[in-house]
């Protein structure tokens, strides 16, 4: 028998936290990128790839317009939201916008990152207590969105825990709940 053996997965532990990065969560769909070693260009929302004739809200058309300076991401997968006009909160936007994710990487005006996009805002750094986030989050809640500035209605928050490489979300609406549960809309009888 030749079966492959697959060990428990490192814990990473409580005492060693240094620091998450709190950045908007932006309400838009999750767009993704793909160019391999030998630049093959792929496209994908959050469950499967993409193409013009098969897009999600415009993303492909999009992506595929803009692939000479896509290609200048490099080999990888890189995910991020493409957000804007006519998708989701629409933030008051005449347009979309591609905010990659990986603010460590994308952040800063020497980071190489393709004048078509964008990277989600950073709010703040802090240690992983509740307190440090919350008054991140309460920050967003009157201040409004810091990617769409004047917009008031924003999503929420993003958690990236830097040492165990995890993300975690704080939504405006619905905060306890699965989007599945959230109660249903009805509609007045006529």
């Amino acid at each position: 028998m030749n079966y492959e053996f697959k060990p428990f997965p490192k814990i990473g532990r409580l005492a060693k936290v240094n620091g998450c990065i709190i950045t908007e969560k932006i309400d838009g769909t999750n767009a993704s990128v793909f160019i391999s070693e030998t630049g093959d260009f792929l496209v994908g929302s959050r469950t499967r790839w993409i193409t013009p004739e098969s897009d999600n809200y415009g993303f492909a058309k999009w992506a595929y317009e803009h692939k000479e300076e896509l290609l200048k991401l490099g080999p990888g997968h890189h995910f991020g939201e493409w957000w804007g006009q006519g998708v989701q909160r629409g933030y008051g936007l005449k347009e979309k916008k591609f905010s990659l994710f990986n603010t460590g990487r994308w952040s800063g005006e020497d980071s190489g990152r393709p004048e078509c996009c964008d990277v989600v805002p950073v709010l703040g750094f802090c240690e992983f207590f509740r307190d440090d986030i919350n008054q991140h989050f309460e920050w967003l809640r009157e201040e409004g969105s810091k990617a769409s500035p004047g917009f008031m209605k924003p999503e929420g928050i993003m958690i990236f825990h830097i040492h165990t490489k995890t993300l975690f979300k704080k939504t405006f609406d619905g905060e306890d709940k699965h989007k599945f549960e959230a109660t249903p809309q009805v509609s007045p009888s006529l």
